[in-house]
């Protein structure tokens, strides 16, 4: 993998250093320019996890993808960095409250010296700094997060994200390492399956200094400094057009 043009594409121009600051500074443009999307799933285009697609598709074609290929990728820049990275698995909450499977989401831990820290670059709108296990708090311009031991299972978190009447679980996950294999049946299970959110329409979004834009396919969805704002697509046209001015994407 060719590092230094991995670090060019998130608007990195020299190596970091493997510390907080300097992961903390990868996890942020990564976020800001790499877009979370599922625009090929759409397209039934194949994901492979394999780290020269993966590298193809984010670095070289400049797109952006889900939490397998983001963070499975981002691993693999981590360790070239020198940083220790374990893959996790991960199991999000459905907004009735309950947890998907195992494998439903992949995310990192990363430590360092006798600290430990959850990474996602893979999540959509989330934390955009490392979080300490186990029980750190962050805030950014996308909000206030926290991880939290599950006292009934050692080893296993939630990471949580403030709301107005609390703390809402986003996903539950372990630190057991894992490899990059394991994660094979769940992302064909989330490309393929009907019953996958991922299958059921276009999205792709991409945090901002300020916010965060999302395009899906029929509207603009804008958020600034907490203020959302929602504008129709009223064509085709305008959807492609959005989609190659505001992420460089031409189909």
């Amino acid at each position: 993998m060719n590092t230094l043009r991995y670090l060019r594409r998130i608007g990195i121009e020299a190596l970091q250093p493997a510390t907080l600051a300097g992961l903390a500074r990868l996890q942020e443009q990564h976020v800001l320019t790499v877009p979370f999307e599922n625009l090929d799933i759409r397209r039934a285009v194949p994901i492979e996890l394999e780290t020269g697609a993966l590298f193809d598709k984010v670095v070289v074609r400049r797109r952006g993808g889900f939490c397998y290929e983001l963070n499975g990728l981002f691993c693999e820049l981590l360790r070239a960095l020198g940083y220790a990275v374990d893959l996790v698995s991960a199991r999000v909450f459905s907004d009735s409250g309950d947890a998907g499977p195992e494998f439903d989401h992949m995310a990192l831990i990363v430590t360092m010296g006798t600290e430990r820290y959850l990474v996602d670059v893979g999540f959509g709108d989330s934390a955009r700094h490392p979080i300490r296990l186990p029980n750190g708090e962050v805030e950014d311009i996308s909000g206030r997060y926290r991880v939290r031991p599950r006292e009934a299972d050692s080893g296993c978190y939630v990471l949580e994200r403030r709301v107005d009447d609390g703390w809402k679980p986003q996903f539950r996950f372990t630190d057991q390492p894992r490899e990059i294999a394991e994660f094979a049946a769940m992302c064909t299970y989330h490309q393929t399956s009907p019953d996958s959110h991922f299958t059921q329409r276009n999205m792709i979004t991409i945090a901002t200094p300020t916010g965060r834009f999302t395009l899906t396919d029929s509207k603009v969805i804008e958020t600034e400094s907490g203020v959302r704002m929602e504008t129709p697509v009223s064509s085709h046209e305008e959807y492609e057009r959005t989609l190659a001015e505001r992420f460089g994407i031409r189909f």
